[in-house]
């Protein structure tokens, strides 16, 4: 690894995206060209007759829309070792395995050298703008990061999650020193064999260096609250490896304790300020300013499935600001949040016009067009031609299509975003939801959004309760005649069954949408249930996953459980302790 890095220069950094996005639809032509000339001798590419094109309008006509299902069988030869120019022209020597939470089993995606390039842009472009908001000094930063094992594919070839394949790049050790963003915790931590140790020594040497701890992170919410609930279970054990510095039992990986050991000493005066501030905290609101009186932020991924997380993690938080993270995917990365005092429910991002080729399909609201009365299911299918990333209009939706350095062209993300403004004349996205996870019986068409409004709106009742939703899922019931929605619910406590009662028909009611409602009203869709899960429920389908090779930090709760997720629908179906229906209509 190298030693020396050129000092980090935020302005110049500043500087160089302000460049890159004034005129985007150049840099993205220019970005296109590199990307064929690079891949040009792919067989992939060579069989479409682009015949060494590589204008954008050649590549439209030549090449295909695709998912990954059209892709797998690719990648799956790369995977077992095929040595020739298959979908890149260098070879490809790593594989990312996505987090597996929308399908219920990961995907195999090809990950480079040049994909590694881009998500340090992306962390020096966004830090570097966090940063002239909310300055930090030279400390260091309590990272709630996992690294899962990399394993060995059939062909040999390095695979493992996103976030592992970037966290064993020695230039992810540059740049986070670079931008004096170095993790409190020795490598062996973050690369420790079981999480919950993992876990356990984060937060111990938080503590330790609860003064120099500049801000708190996690690639995703879920992580950071995961931390901080453990840490109500364990913080007195914590305090008394601080007083006789003695590593606590429940750590018995030796490279962990090792590492930990030259860490740990004793440190009664600590440990009684610790004692003291969490005995002094009411139902642990402010937790996190008073552990760490310097922490300047909390940062993470925030938007889309992890909003559900906010409300908790601002009672953790006081009055610390919130910053998202930046929005990109397994595949690789989209764009920055260069306005990071934006709430975590208002954050955009701008994308980044050189580390890929961006096109966008418009999503019309369908169903605000149609008579009720004669819908068409068909009509939710029609698909609009794309449109380029200079192209977008401002308040529109879109579905993304990725092209970048990592042989993935023209490939359908699956995600809808809008388009809320522009910097310069790049377009700045706000992530809505993923177009795929849908609960859909009929004519009706929930999204994940649709389905968290609908929780909060309902989990309000509880909250009179002094309760609140852990977390939540879904799932379409059509062994039912006619089938119904079921929703899961994990409880912080006992609910009485006659607010339960009232929350199953809230939950009914706030789904709004039109195909919904009619096919209510008429009974083409049954009554909505509402299943209460017991305590710790959630947590098992964390270690189903951790378990199939996962990492904590690349983890999302599967809002909606489909049939290709069964083991999951095992887990939640057999913790069930209460069942209710609703009589809303």
């Amino acid at each position: 690894m190298l030693e020396k890095m050129e000092e980090f220069d935020p302005e110049k950094v500043i500087e160089e995206f302000e460049a890159i996005t004034r005129d985007a639809g150049k840099v993205q032509r220019e970005t296109l060209k590199k990307i064929l000339e690079e891949n040009g001798s792919a067989e992939y590419l060579q069989s479409l007759g682009l015949n060494g094109r590589t204008d954008p309008e050649s590549f439209k006509t030549c090449v295909p829309l695709v998912t990954h299902k059209e892709l797998e069988p690719y990648i799956h030869r790369i995977a077992d070792g095929d040595p020739s120019p298959i979908l890149t022209g260098k070879p490809i020597t790593t594989i990312s395995l996505s987090s597996g939470t929308t399908q219920g089993k990961p995907k195999f995606v090809p990950f480079n050298d040049e994909l590694m390039e881009s998500t340090m842009q992306i962390y020096r472009t966004s830090f570097a703008f966090r940063n002239r908001e909310f300055p930090i000094g030279n400390g260091k930063g309590l990272q709630f990061i996992y690294s899962s094992k990399q394993f060995q594919t059939k062909g040999g070839l390095a695979a493992g999650t996103a976030t592992t394949n970037v966290y064993r790049n020695s230039q992810f050790k540059e740049t986070m020193k670079a931008i004096q963003s170095q993790s409190c915790c020795p490598d062996e931590v973050i690369f420790g064999p079981d999480f919950h140790q993992s876990l356990y020594c984060h937060l111990l040497c938080g503590l330790i260096f609860r003064d120099e701890v500049q801000f708190v992170f996690s690639t995703f919410a879920h992580s950071i609250l995961h931390a901080f609930r453990t840490f109500e279970q364990v913080w007195e054990e914590l305090c008394t490896d601080i007083r006789e510095g003695v590593l606590s039992n429940r750590v018995s990986a030796p490279s962990i304790r090792a590492a930990m050991s030259k860490l740990l000493k004793p440190n009664p005066e600590l440990a009684d300020l610790v004692y003291k501030k969490i005995t002094g905290l009411s139902n642990w609101y402010r937790l996190i300013p008073e552990l760490f009186p310097n922490a300047k932020y909390i940062y993470g991924i925030m938007t889309g499935s992890m909003e559900p997380y906010l409300r908790k993690l601002r009672h953790y938080a006081g009055e610390l600001p919130l910053l998202s993270a930046d929005y990109g995917s397994s595949e690789g990365w989209i764009g920055a949040n260069v306005n990071p005092k934006l709430p975590p429910e208002s954050a955009t991002f701008a994308v980044l016009p050189n580390i890929g080729f961006f096109e966008f399909i418009p999503l019309k609201h369908n169903i605000e067009d149609q008579d009720q009365n004669q819908m068409d299911p068909s009509f939710f299918q029609i698909e609009h031609e794309p449109v380029d990333l200079t192209e977008v209009k401002i308040g529109e939706d879109y579905e993304i299509i990725v092209t970048n350095f990592a042989g993935l062209y023209r490939y359908k993300l699956g995600d809808v975003v809008k388009v809320m403004g522009f910097h310069n004349s790049t377009p700045e996205l706000k992530f809505v939801c993923r177009r795929n996870l849908l609960l859909t019986i009929n004519i009706d068409k929930n999204t994940e959004k649709d389905l968290q409004l609908a929780v909060e709106e309902a989990s309000k009742l509880l909250g009179e309760e002094k309760l609140e939703v852990v977390d939540y899922s879904s799932h379409v019931d059509s062994s039912t005649d006619p089938g119904h929605y079921v929703i899961f619910w994990e409880i912080s406590g006992e609910a009485g069954e006659e607010v339960l009662k009232e929350c199953c028909n809230c939950l009914d009611r706030s789904f709004i949408d039109a195909g919904y409602v009619s096919s209510r009203k008429v009974n083409a869709i049954g009554a909505l249930e509402l299943r209460v899960v017991r305590r710790g429920t959630f947590q098992k389908i964390l270690d189903h996953y951790l378990g199939l090779g996962s990492a904590l930090s690349q983890f999302k709760t599967p809002r909606c459980v489909g049939p290709t997720n069964n083991l999951v629908l095992q887990i939640l179906c057999g913790n069930v302790v209460e069942s209710y229906f609703s009589t809303a209509f």
